[in-house]
């Protein structure tokens, strides 16, 4: 089962109310207060999403926070990454060489292209997909197919 933490389940909500007012500054105190979840957790998730370049801070009495690249730059699975780490089902592609059985697995081939599939969903999501009300623009995706482009196996996105 994929299961995120709940930082990150916060950051794609923060992510998602940054993205309804791309070119505003917003304070942490007043997204804290948007959200309905605590400063100390919204401080900390709005730092790592700048030190990764999603966000840009800025100090002083009108600073805070905003997007570092458009709504529709931005995917879930960028956001995943960047929280995470690389996306993976199973540890033999999450990390590879961490299994014992990998050498000989009949299913990694198969596991590979599942997780390609999850990947490639959770990047067609973006940001500007997030705000629309659910069912206004539904979200397509591309057939996923064995000429597809493979995963990013480090922190990097696509």
């Amino acid at each position: 089962m994929l299961r995120m933490s709940k930082m990150t389940d916060y950051a794609i909500v923060l992510m998602t109310r940054l993205a309804m007012d791309p070119k505003g500054q917003h304070a942490a105190t007043d997204l804290s207060a948007q959200v309905e979840m605590p400063l100390p957790t919204v401080s900390k998730i709005l730092k790592q999403l700048a030190r990764a370049g999603l966000l840009v801070s800025s100090r002083g009495a009108q600073g805070g926070y905003s997007l570092g690249k458009s709504p529709e730059a931005i995917s879930v699975a960028e956001i995943i990454t960047i929280l995470e780490g690389p996306i993976g089902l199973t540890e033999c592609v999450s990390t590879p060489g961490e299994c014992g059985q990998e050498a000989h697995c009949a299913t990694r081939a198969h596991w590979e292209q599942i997780n390609q599939a999850v990947y490639g969903a959770l990047n067609e999501i973006k940001l500007s997909d997030m705000v629309q009300p659910m069912g206004a623009y539904p979200i397509r995706f591309r057939q996923l197919t064995r000429h597809s482009r493979p995963l990013p196996t480090d922190n990097t996105t696509r």
